[in-house]
């Protein structure tokens, strides 16, 4: 008799199962069904969903969702372009805009209900004109990349840093599309935001692919540095030369507090080895060799483990890498959630979702065992539904 396999054995493949095998003609066909991996939460809407919580404050739909935690202990959400609509329709509410939540529950159990917003009903964060120039350039829009809450002398302050888009680039471009970055804070929860003076050129000021553009907080060390990671500006998704470049720099949490960028360290490979060195003597070398194109990505210290998220815009999917250090090597890369589940075969028995990018660290997640991100999904066509974040909860790092 001739037998026809999947040359895997199921019991080796996670979310795979035997159901049966049928015998005819001499054949014998063994069936392979694919179950879902349990996760608490598996791309459960934020926003975009008539009476939710989100819409209560004033926010029909938006994205990115970055969420940190807030001076007195709750958890801030801090969303990009939004709009007070479902389907990105209605009236646009601007970017970047926060909402919070009294208490996040790590087990996935109940997903992210919000309790309040900033102000009420949610409102822009920062003042400045859309589609203009604001004194630095003609700028579309200011997204947020992260926010992080920082406390010296016992003073609390939140800050966001932010990217200044010049223009949406279109697919396969050779220019990032940036004005700037800048970094606003906050001395009063976020009811109020300044900019700090320094501001880091992007595209539009003649440093095309900068990796000062989009940072991630990894936050305050045990060794009491603030630990944060850069890359370029690709929102668009179609920013052709990203390549995958990631840079770690590492400050004194009191001079950031107070906008002193330059006495910032630069995690740099120099002589052949890496080393920190002063701001001054050399720029951060890229942690990786040239690979895929990414977009959004957060790093943050979960337990005693860093974990670095990414939307990965080759492979159309959230990944994810592990490292004991900020400065130490890092583990290769793990398919969280894709955008295809059927193609390329590397997908397949994976969770999806479709039209996703983001894929921001929640840092009140329990462990590396139960990780809990935020992935965006929009089509990019405004009155197209979902435009939402969505959580999963119950990944492995």
């Amino acid at each position: 008799m001739q037998s026809i396999a999947i040359p895997v054995l199921a019991d080796r493949v996670p979310g795979v199962r035997t159901v049966g095998s049928v015998a005819d003609s001499g054949v014998s066909i063994v069936v392979l069904v694919h179950t879902e991996r349990v996760m608490a939460q598996s791309g459960a809407f934020l926003c975009d969903n008539a009476g939710d919580s989100a819409s209560r404050f004033g926010l029909g739909s938006g994205d990115l969702c970055i969420p940190y935690q807030r001076p007195d202990g709750t958890w801030g959400y801090v969303f990009g372009d939004s709009f007070t609509g479902q389907d990105s329709s209605g009236v646009y509410i601007g970017s970047p805009v926060m909402l919070y939540q009294n208490a996040f529950d790590a087990s996935g159990s109940s997903p992210v209900t919000f309790t309040g917003s900033q102000p009420v009903p949610c409102a822009q964060l920062f003042t400045y004109r859309h589609q203009a120039d604001n004194g630095f350039g003609y700028e579309v829009s200011r997204i947020p990349n992260d926010a992080i809450t920082l406390t010296v002398g016992g003073k609390s302050r939140i800050f966001i840093q932010y990217t200044s888009v010049n223009k949406w680039v279109p697919d396969g471009s050779t220019h990032d599309g940036s004005l700037m970055a800048g970094v606003a804070y906050s001395d009063d929860g976020g009811a109020t935001w300044r900019d700090f003076d320094t501001h880091w050129p992007g595209d539009a000021q003649g440093s095309n692919g900068s990796l000062e553009m989009s940072w991630s907080f990894a936050g305050v060390d045990p060794d009491e540095n603030l630990y944060v990671f850069g890359k370029a500006w690709n929102g668009s998704h179609h920013y052709a030369a990203d390549g995958g470049r990631i840079q770690l720099v590492r400050y004194r949490p009191a001079d950031f507090f107070d906008g002193t960028f330059g006495t910032r360290e630069h995690w740099a490979y120099l002589n052949g080895g890496w080393q920190w060195v002063p701001a001054a003597q050399a720029p951060p070398s890229a942690l990786f060799a040239p690979g895929n194109n990414i977009g959004e990505f957060s790093v943050k210290r979960i337990g005693d483990t860093y974990v670095m998220s990414y939307f990965d815009v080759t492979d159309y999917s959230v990944r994810t890498r592990t490292a004991t250090r900020p400065d130490a090597v890092w583990t290769n890369p793990k398919t969280q959630v894709v955008g295809r589940a059927y193609w390329p075969p590397s997908h397949w028995f994976t969770s999806s979702l479709a039209h996703l990018y983001g894929g921001y660290i929640h840092p009140g997640s329990t462990d590396t065992s139960n990780l809990t991100l935020i992935i965006s999904t929009w089509d990019g066509t405004v009155g197209h539904r979902p435009y939402t974040a969505t959580q999963w909860t119950g990944l492995s790092a």
